[in-house]
């Protein structure tokens, strides 16, 4: 009669108030195979409350039933377990599944028999892992309502205790994580995914960052959920004014604030700039939550700091590759104008080469002549010869004198023409005078190698071109003839009218011209196979100086040999009237 007043002592005749559905229930599993005791142990606990929460009481009828519960539940805060069911130690052997295999720590077992001597109670206490042990003849609604009560609260700090150590854990790992992000918004999408982690729940939110204090504009580096929409906003405008609200109040009050479903969280870093965080979470946050939450926003400080210092060292990284970049494209400009320079140095050095080539090869023809007349001179002197034949070896003289300064003007000319684009002078020129004057004015050296020179020249043969400049060309190529003929050979000069050209050909019967040489014939100081036949000095530039001329003029000058020993034709073609544009 007295376990009968006890539960009649817990019955509430008025009836019992609607629950809401969305309190948090504790849940508690009633395992035994006698169907009364379950109808019992509700009974008895229907009108249960602690801490605002009331019970969920789960049934498993054996022990196989009370495994798949048990997996399937791993919240229960609390056991109610037969020892006897299937077999005489079917509840101490699901105890030792509960605690070995799927490893639940948290859940309180307390132990009801019906027979204490099929497992005595010190030796079941000492060997499993289970916080109370009743015999079902002692556990009445009273003890039943105690012991229930202290395995919740047990319950309860164990769950805290293994909460905060998940968020220990959580934050731990966090921060490594946060503290490598070298950006502003992926640190701030960071920490809005660890506090989701951290409190295990769904949940959206916002981090707006304020950078030099009040009065500056807000920026939204990083939104969740709902609030994923003010992503990038740049002005606190953009919020709506509820969050707006919420987050300046932040601001001004700078501390932490946690109000039913919403937290505020405030930090101000080392460097100064400000950070709100406002999460919206689908439960209110408990006192382990808010824990945790204040232990992981102290940490985020240094992690904003690190992003800021990182961010300027960036900055100033670029800036140095940038003034690095500037002095290497100084370097390069100031190498550029030195290569240049270097360039003009050199082509300059080469055309002081050829000036002295070209002094020594084009002068030394007329300074020839000058001198075989004057030992003619000379000569016809002492013989006493008749005064007219003296006064025609020193007009001789006197016009290889005038051909000798005229070459030191063309040399100045040309030197000119190095720097600038050289003009030529085109008049009407008759060809066949002009071929005559060369032939004569080589005259001499040809007579002292015994050799002969032939023009064929129509006479009044008019052609535009520079006299001087042509007069320079032929005469280069006549004196090369005598210079590569044997002694005692003959040096041809041919002038025809070939459609609109003029066509001067210059053979000789010299040495002849290899495959070698005619393929670097005109090139600067160019040294051919064959030598002089008389020990004549060469340059190397006459023909180089014949082509230029030439190609001045338009025209084009070739070079023909039968082979070694054959002798050369050497064919100047020029335009025989002047081109007009």
């Amino acid at each position: 009669m007295a376990e009968q007043d006890d539960v009649l002592h817990l019955i509430d005749d008025t009836g019992v108030a609607p629950e809401d559905s969305s309190a948090r229930k504790w849940k508690v599993a009633v395992i035994d195979d006698d169907a009364a005791v379950h109808e019992g142990t509700r009974f008895a606990l229907s009108d249960y409350s602690l801490n605002g929460a009331t019970l969920e009481i789960l049934s498993a009828y054996s022990a196989a039933e009370g495994r798949k519960l048990m997996r399937e539940h791993p919240d229960i805060a609390a056991v109610l377990l037969d020892v006897i069911m299937e077999t005489d130690v079917a509840g101490l052997e699901l105890v030792e599944y509960i605690r070995n295999e799927i490893k639940n720590e948290t859940v309180r077992i307390i132990l009801r028999t019906g027979q204490p001597g099929q497992a005595p109670e010190r030796r079941v206490i000492v060997q499993y892992d289970i916080n109370d042990y009743k015999a079902k003849t002692e556990l009445t609604a009273d003890k039943l309502f105690t012991s229930l009560t202290a395995a919740l609260r047990s319950y309860q700090q164990l769950e805290r205790m293994v909460q905060t150590r998940r968020g220990l854990e959580i934050i731990i790992d966090a921060a490594s994580t946060l503290y490598d992000f070298k950006s502003m918004q992926r640190l701030a999408e960071g920490v809005l995914t660890q506090l989701a982690s951290l409190l295990n729940v769904e949940c959206a939110g916002i981090l707006v960052l304020r950078d030099d204090g009040a009065g500056s504009e807000l920026s939204v580096l990083a939104g969740s959920g709902c609030y994923s929409r003010f992503i990038g906003t740049t002005s606190s405008k953009s919020l709506d004014p509820d969050l707006r609200d919420m987050v300046e109040a932040a601001f001004q009050r700078r501390k932490n604030e946690f109000a039913d479903h919403r937290s505020v969280l405030y930090l101000r870093t080392g460097s100064g700039r400000e950070v709100v965080v406002l999460l919206q979470a689908e439960r209110q946050l408990s006192d382990t939550d808010r824990a945790l939450v204040e232990i992981f926003s102290s940490r985020l400080s240094i992690a904003f700091d690190n992003v800021i210092l990182y961010q300027q060292l960036h900055e100033a990284n670029t800036q140095l590759e940038d003034r690095v970049a500037q002095r290497t494209r100084a370097l390069m400009q100031a190498n550029r104008r030195l290569s240049a320079q270097w360039l003009r140095l050199q082509r300059a050095n080469g055309f002081k080469n050829e000036i002295l080539g070209t002094v020594a090869h084009d002068l030394k023809n007329p300074l020839g002549v000058i001198l075989g007349r004057t030992e003619m001179l000379t000569e016809l002197i002492g013989a006493g010869s008749p005064k007219e034949a003296v006064a025609t070896q020193v007009e001789h003289i006197r016009d290889a004198t005038k051909r000798l300064t005229s070459m030191v003007d063309h040399l100045i000319s040309d030197a000119m023409a190095d720097a600038f684009d050289i003009t030529i002078r085109r008049e009407p020129v008759d060809v066949a005078a002009l071929i005559n004057e060369v032939a004569e004015a080589n005259l001499p050296l040809a007579v002292n190698k015994q050799q002969s020179i032939s023009v064929s020249a129509p006479p009044n043969f008019v052609t535009m071109c520079d006299a001087d400049r042509i007069r320079e060309a032929i005469d280069n190529l006549v004196s090369n003839a005598i210079k590569y003929s044997p002694i005692g050979g003959k040096i041809t000069v041919i002038v025809t009218h070939e459609g609109d050209n003029t066509v001067i050909r210059i053979a000789d019967e010299g040495a002849g011209l290899s495959p070698e040489d005619l393929g670097r014939l005109f090139g600067r100081f160019q040294r051919l196979s064959a030598k002089p036949t008389a020990g004549e000095s060469s340059t190397g530039l006459g023909l180089s100086i014949v082509k230029r001329i030439i190609d001045m003029h338009g025209g084009h000058v070739t070079a023909q040999s039968p082979g070694p020993g054959q002798g050369s034709i050497f064919t100047v073609t020029l335009p025989a009237t002047a081109e007009t544009s």
